[in-house]
């Protein structure tokens, strides 16, 4: 029996970097910092799109040739990866998405009263945006505040338990801009700026992925043994 080499995967020669025109000078600068906490760019791609959708409240096409080629990937790659995210958005949203938990124990707290009141008052159903682009209405999975059924989030930001009194509340405050202080426009996902990456020892790192490798030719050779 002889021994094999184990060969790593080929990587996928990245694109060559293109200059942004869509997003704007502060933006690329904040994507080029976080580029550079990566020891690849493209791992940069998610931190990009939620910075490209700060921008424009969601991720639009041209933002995504923007990012492609800030990253070395093509458009459809980043469209790729952002669809597969609740917290990102292909298509237009409003400036205030309101999130609906309708899992089980927000259900047996009153959720789907408090949605059909939310479809009803703000005229639209779950999924639309009211007329004045103002609000987003979304029916979600749990949202993790099961303390204080029904959970609302309004971009992400936990409001509490909401009666359909209260949802309305919450609405005018938002219309009003009453709740700016603590409830930015949709696509602000934090307001501290990054400025490092992953914290680790240089020698532990070496000393893990050696490890890893010999476990891997460990592996390999008993799956070889037990078929031999």
């Amino acid at each position: 029996m002889t021994e094999s080499t184990p060969v790593a995967a080929p990587r996928r020669a990245a694109l060559a970097p293109a200059a942004p025109t869509h997003l704007s000078a502060d933006i690329v600068a904040r994507a080029r910092e976080l580029i550079a906490l990566y020891p690849e760019p493209r791992s940069a791609l998610i931190p990009l799109c939620h910075l490209a959708q700060e921008q424009d409240g969601w991720l639009t096409p041209e933002a995504m040739v923007d990012i492609a080629g800030l990253v070395g990937v093509t458009p459809g790659e980043v469209l790729g990866t952002a669809s597969f995210y609740d917290m990102l958005h292909t298509e237009s949203v409003g400036k205030y998405v309101v999130a609906v938990c309708t899992n089980i124990a927000c259900l047996l707290g009153g959720a789907a009263e408090l949605l059909e009141h939310a479809e009803d008052s703000l005229g639209v159903g779950a999924g639309g945006t009211t007329g004045d682009g103002t609000v987003t209405l979304e029916e979600a999975e749990c949202l993790a505040d099961c303390d204080r059924a029904p959970c609302v989030q309004v971009n992400h930001r936990y409001v509490g338990a909401q009666t359909p009194e209260s949802f309305d509340q919450l609405i005018d405050e938002l219309r009003s801009g009453a709740r700016d202080a603590d409830i930015p426009a949709h696509g602000t996902l934090i307001r501290v700026r990054r400025t490092t990456g992953i914290e680790a020892d240089p020698a532990a790192v070496v000393e893990e992925r050696r490890a890893a490798a010999d476990a891997r030719a460990a592996r390999e050779a008993a799956s070889d043994g037990g078929g031999a």
